[in-house]
């Protein structure tokens, strides 16, 4: 029986129990932070390309290395990296899974002090 077929009649199981699921939940895991690591890996060389070429060319004119268009590409695919680093490993710094089952509990409350029973 498929997966969606078996969740939708064995409603009593979590979902997150089963070992197929914790396997597909590890291995988008594992592709995330590869693609962050890819996604640095790629940064470094070439900003480092970017930058050293300034470096060079400022050489032979009459120019200073430390300027604004020489690291103006590094800073701003810093802050994407740093977006990207973020989603990655720090998913959860606002609104992690306690804060979830937090607010849900406090809303549940409400509904239930609301009622005219």
């Amino acid at each position: 029986m498929g997966k969606f077929r078996k969740r939708m009649f064995d409603k009593d199981t979590s979902d997150t129990d089963s070992p197929d699921t914790r396997y597909d939940i590890a291995f988008k895991r594992v592709k995330r932070i590869k693609g962050f690591y890819i996604h640095l890996l790629v940064y470094v060389l070439v900003n480092a390309f970017l930058i050293l070429s300034s470096y060079i060319h400022t050489q032979h004119a009459d120019s200073t290395i430390f300027n604004w268009e020489t690291f103006s590409t590094a800073f701003f695919w810093g802050i994407g990296l740093l977006a990207h680093g973020v989603s990655v490993f720090g998913g959860n710094i606002f609104f992690g899974s306690k804060w979830e089952e937090n607010k849900i509990q406090e809303f549940m409350d409400k509904e239930k002090n609301n009622r005219w029973e």
